[in-house]
């Protein structure tokens, strides 16, 4: 592909004339030609309306619908931003999040009106633009396919909420040039080719559906076939429908797909192959043994990407390798670069306290667009002229990299320090465990103590999940969690990801079943009744620690 193609806007005006499939929903199918013509009709529309003096902010908020695809491509060639609007949100936080985006419009429909209209967030009710309405289609006015001329590699092109999964959620932002970028990165690294059809059923408001799937796609000439939510139960069906051969996920969606009843024919389909984020090794596997289509597992995020190369022959655990001689494992403390991990048998890491830590990118700092109105996390993710991912990990004697789980994911238990991601990942090997959040809870003495939730198809006892974890050689002491929330479903953010911090919050005190261990030796759960909670509470002020209690 042409490096004179550096905006979003530029592979959109590519496409013209191109009569192959580009969008597809259950409904309707648009050529490419036809999805930037319909795209023009919008920018056209977003011209007429916006306010020149000040950025044009638009806020999306719809579901995986034609129309978010068309509204983004008006986005890329008006010169105006999109703020993909998360539909799970509600209430003062999702007032506090979009009022923080000045927006100037909103592209909505009912059903995202009755959740935005009750809201301050600073647009008046003649500025939403109702996709479903009669009068939609009448205020669109075919227009001949052009670039605005202000529109150049730096005009930001998306603001991002990252996931909010383990705080508070900000808006990344994202420019076309950076987004172009991506999509070459990405149509290599995960081999999309035009004729590959896309399957999105991952949040179009998302940077895994739009980095990894729609702008790929876009640069490819590939189709992209849209689900309106993803759902574990009818994805093989749209995959069939759709003649799909790749998609994205993460891990607990693909942990959905693999808790869904096996069937002779689920091999009978077109994938070939998908990326994602955060699935264990022995989750990838099944899901080629299933399937029959290969994951690639990849690390990134809404603020940065392209930091780690695909190694196919590594380990399957492993990312990849760094990208460059930048790319760092170091202690935030000290800064210095962290000793390589000495693995066991088991590939548990045996000298976690020196060998994990954040990784950094030391020449990235100037490629990162920062978030919107937030100097604060600004400052947080670049200090010393360094990027700092806010991600733990750990490189091992041949130089691959490993993800060890967010910051936030340290547990230090006795003095140790224990990985939440790698607990998880032991967990999810149970077969009735469909997904697993680990968190550190307060200990009434001292330190922290490690607490799961877990979301089951069967009843706790019948997990015997003392035993499955006595089982697992790869388990330290250290990781056994002592308490075990048992949830049929647990919460989680709009993009799939469990809501860690919250879950965090609750500890214990969840109105979900509660289970621990509260002695020594070998794990024995037993069910946590009211007057435990209330014991537990009162150990904590004997020991003056109530204010560890959130």
């Amino acid at each position: 592909m042409s490096e004179r193609l550096g905006t979003i806007a530029d592979l959109l005006l590519d496409r013209v004339g191109d009569h192959r499939p580009g969008l597809r929903s259950r409904e309707r199918t648009w050529t490419w030609d036809e999805v930037v013509r319909d795209s023009a009709a919008r920018a056209d529309r977003l011209r007429r309306l916006r306010d020149e003096s000040r950025p044009c902010h638009v806020g999306v908020l719809l579901d995986n619908v034609p129309e978010f695809v068309l509204w983004l491509g008006a986005a890329a060639l008006s010169g105006a931003t999109v703020v993909g609007i998360n539909p799970t949100r509600r209430g003062a936080d999702l007032e506090a999040e979009v009022r923080h985006t000045d927006l100037q419009l909103v592209v909505t429909d009912a059903a995202g009106l009755e959740i935005l209209e009750p809201l301050d967030i600073g647009v008046a009710r003649d500025r939403f633009l109702l996709v479903d309405s009669p009068e939609h289609a009448e205020q669109l006015t075919p227009v001949e396919p052009v670039r605005d001329p202000s529109v150049s590699a730096e005009t930001r092109m998306l603001l991002l909420f990252t996931s909010g999964a383990t705080g508070a959620s900000k808006a990344a932002i994202c420019s076309q040039g950076r987004l172009v970028g991506l999509a070459r990165q990405n149509t290599e690294k995960y081999r999309i080719g035009r004729d590959d059809v896309c399957y999105c059923c991952m949040p179009l408001f998302h940077g895994n559906a739009l980095m990894a799937l729609w702008a790929p796609a876009l640069l490819a000439g590939a189709c992209v076939a849209l689900a309106p939510k993803f759902t574990a139960s009818g994805f093989l069906a749209d995959v069939r429908h759709y003649g799909a051969t790749y998609f994205t996920y993460v891990g607990k969606a693909l942990g959905y797909l693999l808790a869904q009843p096996e069937r002779p024919d689920d091999a009978d389909n077109t994938l070939t192959h998908g990326f994602g984020t955060e699935a264990s090794p022995e989750d990838q596997a099944e899901f080629k043994r299933r399937f029959g289509a290969k994951l690639y597992e990849g690390y990134g995020s809404s603020e940065g990407a392209g930091m780690i190369n695909q190694a196919p022959d590594g380990p399957p655990s492993a990312l990849g390798v760094p990208a460059h001689a930048g790319i760092l494992v170091v202690d935030p403390a000290t800064r210095a670069t962290c000793p390589p991990a000495e693995l066991d048998e088991h590939g548990r890491v045996r000298n976690a306290e020196e060998a994990i830590g954040e990784i950094v990118n030391t020449e990235g700092a100037a490629k990162f667009e920062g978030y919107y109105k937030n100097p604060a996390a600004n400052a947080e993710r670049v200090r010393h002229g360094w990027y700092w991912t806010g991600d733990l990990g750990y490189t091992d004697a041949a130089g691959y990299l490993y993800f060890a789980g967010r910051s936030g994911d340290w547990i230090r238990v006795d003095g140790e320090n224990t990985s939440a991601l790698l607990v998880e990942r032991v967990l999810r090997r149970h077969p009735d465990i469909v997904a697993a959040g680990v968190f550190a809870v307060p200990d009434p003495r001292s330190g922290d103590q490690v607490m799961a939730a877990v979301e089951t198809r069967v009843g706790f006892e019948e997990l015997r999940l003392a035993e499955f974890l006595a089982e697992q050689e790869d388990l330290g002491s250290k990781g056994i969690p002592r308490f075990v929330r048992v949830s049929q479903r647990l919460p989680t953010t709009g993009s799939n990801k469990l809501r860690k911090k919250e879950m965090q919050a609750d500890g214990w005190r969840t109105p979900d079943e509660v289970h621990w261990w509260p002695g020594r030796g070998a794990p024995e759960y037993l069910r946590m009744t009211d007057q435990d909670k209330q014991d537990l509470r009162e150990q904590f002020a004997a020991n003056g620690r109530l204010r560890f209690l959130p």
